[in-house]
């Protein structure tokens, strides 16, 4: 089980990671991709690796509860990856709530790594 959710959230670290060239990328052009081309099948690809590491998350915190990961918080990461995947394609997107979610967003899954490496 720690496997699979090592290896997905490693991925989601990954597409954070993306988000963020893309964003910059967007800004610097000012030029959106196509929706149906580009932006719509990355979304996704995005969603389905959330929505299967969200379902390993909640049986891994069901058998072994951590004092500082919540269902919550899977909650909020998931729907934080699904804006994103979509916000980083566009230039007029708010840069500081764009950056504070990016942020929010690594910060969870960086602490699933340390729980997962102990």
């Amino acid at each position: 089980m720690s496997e699979e959710i090592l290896q997905l959230t490693k991925k989601l670290l990954n597409y954070n990671h993306l988000f963020m060239k893309f964003y910059e990328e967007a800004r610097e052009k000012g030029t959106t991709p196509d929706f149906h081309e580009v932006i719509k099948p990355f979304a996704n690809e995005v969603k389905s690796v959330s929505v299967e590491w969200s379902a390993w998350m909640r049986k891994w915190l069901m058998k072994s509860p951590k004092k500082h990961l919540h269902p919550k918080q899977i909650d909020t990461t998931l729907e934080h990856l699904e804006q994103q995947s979509i916000q980083a394609f566009f230039p007029k997107t708010s840069r500081s709530r764009f950056l504070n979610t990016n942020r929010t967003v690594e910060y969870f899954l960086l602490e699933i790594l340390k729980e997962l490496e102990k």
